[in-house]
């Protein structure tokens, strides 16, 4: 069969897909991450956490679809950067893993009883659920941007050579605490639209801290990256169209070298700049008690953010630190030709029924969740 798209198309493609689904992740469960760290400080009696808990209990099962969808993604489109990062970052998966696992449970054992210290231990159980992986997500893209410490032997077999701690650095730190501020920000922005009362003007007030710190750390981590020598730069000539081998296409260290796509390609600067505008939009939402405008300004963040790293490391998805050589690209990382496109065709014919019927889920389960409706529902959390 003649496939219509050649393969330097289809790895553009699906490098593309798979950030528009790290983004949909951040979107749809980026906001029940954020509001399960806000529930301690922002619900202060029993009825108020069960008002930010109801809020997002109707679809945060089904925004976790988007995680799935993006280890799957990775998993069937980049298997070299599966094996790396499922393997590599085993231990930070595995932490990720179980605070998520803290949510379902959570949910569903914390008003089995009516004892106050009962239902406080799973509100901060579920407060660990909604911070770690905030946490660890935003320390993950600080290593990759670092780069990780793997290298690849003749045969392709990957030898990590880090440790769980070391991946804590004040850089990855660094972009850990943003990504919690950008998720907490989205939290808030979600709860100005689902709650009212007391818990909405706590609400507005953390979401304008996370604003604030959203700002001032993503300020932070560009000039890092610009001045603190870190980037990798492609070394010698690619074929786009070649086979996948991460042997085939060199890669050197390179001070600065993150913002080379900016200057030959200045119309990428627009996400860097959406990465500004959203939370001061979700400032102005906030100080004027719009807050359609916060949740929008918290998604633009996340999309800007998001964003901003791709743009920065492409082609690069994962580089090596030890073994420059080694680094995973758009160009040698990417499964067969003949599976990108098939896997596309599956993408065009279900993605758009995804989003369709969440679209529709959404607006069936919008609304306000009052402490009326927390009193007199019994199908509430």
């Amino acid at each position: 069969m003649t496939i219509p798209l050649d393969y330097e198309t289809l790895r553009v493609i699906w490098w593309l897909l798979l950030g528009v689904l790290l983004i949909g992740f951040a979107l749809t469960d980026g906001f029940d991450l954020g509001s399960a760290a806000l529930l301690p400080f922002a619900g202060r009696t029993d009825e108020e956490r069960r008002m930010i808990i109801n809020s997002v209990g109707a679809t945060w099962e089904g925004n976790q679809v988007w995680f799935i969808l993006g280890g799957g993604a990775i998993f069937a489109a980049w298997p070299f950067v599966y094996a790396v990062s499922f393997s590599g970052f085993y231990l930070a998966m595995f932490l990720v893993l179980s605070a998520l696992i803290l949510r379902p449970v959570g949910f569903k054992y914390r008003s089995k009883r009516p004892d106050a210290r009962w239902r406080a231990g799973w509100d901060w159980a579920l407060f660990v659920g909604g911070l770690v992986p905030a946490l660890v997500f935003g320390v993950a893209v600080g290593n990759v941007l670092v780069g990780a410490p793997f290298r690849l032997d003749g045969d392709l077999r990957m030898f990590y050579e880090g440790s769980l701690l070391g991946l804590f650095t004040p850089f990855t730190l660094l972009t850990g605490l943003l990504s919690v501020a950008m998720l907490v920000l989205h939290g808030a922005g979600w709860l100005s639209l689902k709650t009212e009362g007391p818990v909405l003007q706590r609400v507005r007030l953390y979401g304008q801290g996370a604003a604030i710190l959203s700002i001032l750390l993503f300020a932070i981590g560009g000039l890092f990256v610009a001045w603190s020598g870190m980037g990798y730069r492609v070394d010698g000539v690619i074929d786009p169209n070649g086979p996948s081998n991460p042997h085939l296409g060199g890669a050197v260290t390179a001070a600065g070298a993150w913002l080379d796509n900016y200057a030959a390609h200045p119309w990428m600067l627009l996400a860097p700049i959406l990465g500004f505008v959203g939370p001061v939009l979700a400032l102005l939402g906030i100080r004027g008690q719009r807050d359609t405008l916060v949740f929008a300004g918290s998604s633009i963040a996340n999309v800007g953010i998001i964003s901003t790293v791709g743009l920065s490391m492409f082609p690069f998805i994962l580089p090596s630190s030890i073994d420059p050589g080694s680094s995973l690209t758009a160009w040698n990382a990417s499964s067969s030709h003949g599976t990108l496109f098939t896997m596309l065709i599956c993408t065009v014919i279900f993605l758009p029924i995804v989003l369709a019927y969440t679209a529709w889920a959404y607006k069936v389960m919008f609304g306000r969740v009052t402490e009326r409706e927390i009193r007199l529902n019994p199908d509430f959390y």
